[in-house]
């Protein structure tokens, strides 16, 4: 299997709900991850973007649940899950929004197959020039339990 990027939306509603596919990929992924298989990749543009949209007021009002400290270590978690990938080309500007351009250039270095994200719009564009699907949670659910 190809590696794969998740967008930081996905964290985010993995922590909003537990019923959707963004907390089902989430915990997939930790399970792969206690097997020794790191399918998803991040790198630091992406760990620190993830670290500022989870500690943003507006998303914390959306999990009161979890302290500072709590959402601080589900970063820590995230990068512990995650194979890291090293930045070696950037491609901005790319995309209408800075924070996708992170996203995609994760994707680029680390010779991803898809880019997983609720926001598959933002991303027009990358699977023609790039080669990398953008697939929602649900359809890479689908597909890997085909």
């Amino acid at each position: 299997m190809q590696p794969i990027v998740m967008d930081t939306n996905l964290f985010v509603s993995a922590l909003i709900s537990r019923r959707g596919a963004s907390f089902a990929l989430v915990g997939w992924l930790l399970d792969e991850a206690k097997r020794g298989r790191l399918h998803n990749c991040t790198s630091v543009p992406l760990v620190l973007e993830l670290e500022e949209v989870l500690l943003r007021g507006v998303n914390r009002a959306k999990y009161p649940q979890f302290s500072e400290a709590d959402l601080r270590r589900f970063v820590d978690d995230v990068v512990a899950i995650s194979a890291p990938v090293r930045i070696n080309y950037l491609w901005r500007p790319c995309l209408k929004d800075a924070s996708d351009d992170k996203v995609l250039e994760t994707a680029f270095n680390a010779s991803a197959g898809a880019i997983v994200t609720h926001n598959v719009r933002d991303f027009i564009g990358v699977e023609p020039g790039f080669g990398i699907e953008v697939l929602t949670p649900q359809r890479f659910l689908e597909r890997i339990k085909q």
